[in-house]
């Protein structure tokens, strides 16, 4: 015989499945997270964001899981962010990210990133061995379970931070040259 269950049970348990999600936070993907450094961007002498590398390792290692926070100072669409991302990707990569890929991966952050304001804050966290996740706060956006876009994404091979308080180019994609204050710098990367 079959049991029917009743409206209110069903809603029960959506409302349990909404708060276990609520409650994942960048945080939870990387307990004990520490800043090692932090930087801002300006573009012709407007804030764009400020930034902050967290990790629960120094010296951060390229095989060790870390998250890129940004909070922005002012207002860039989704699509701006997205054009960014690939441009950059683009010219790191060169010839060794196929056309094909390139499509795939815009469509990735097409679906990982949103139209940000003054105040906004994205992290994407970097998982060795399983990809990224992007936060909208604290709100998952998006687990992007590709390793290949997510080293290309944060170009975890090739990262060199400079030592000097100037900073960084793109919008999202900043992480190819995350810039940090000079006793920061040392020993990560």
């Amino acid at each position: 015989m079959k049991r029917q269950r009743s409206p209110l049970c069903h809603g029960l348990w959506l409302l349990v499945l909404m708060s276990c999600q609520a409650l994942a936070n960048w945080q939870d993907s990387l307990p004990g997270a520490q800043i090692l450094g932090s930087g801002e961007f300006r573009k012709y002498g407007f804030d764009v964001y400020n930034a902050r590398l967290w990790s629960t390792s120094r010296p951060l290692a390229n095989d060790q899981p870390f998250a890129l926070e940004l909070i922005y100072q002012r207002s860039i669409s989704r699509d701006d962010l997205v054009n960014a991302s690939v441009r950059e990707i683009k010219r790191l990569a060169g010839t060794s990210v196929s056309a094909e890929q390139l499509a795939s991966w815009q469509v990735q952050m097409q679906q990982s990133f949103v139209d940000v304001q003054a105040g906004t804050r994205l992290t994407g966290v970097y998982l060795p061995g399983q990809g990224v996740r992007f936060f909208l706060g604290q709100q998952l956006l998006r687990d992007v379970k590709d390793l290949q876009f997510a080293k290309a994404f944060f170009a975890s091979g090739s990262i060199r931070v400079p030592a000097t308080p100037s900073c960084v180019s793109s919008c999202w994609a900043w992480p190819r040259r995350l810039c940090i204050l000079p006793e920061l710098a040392r020993g990560l990367w």
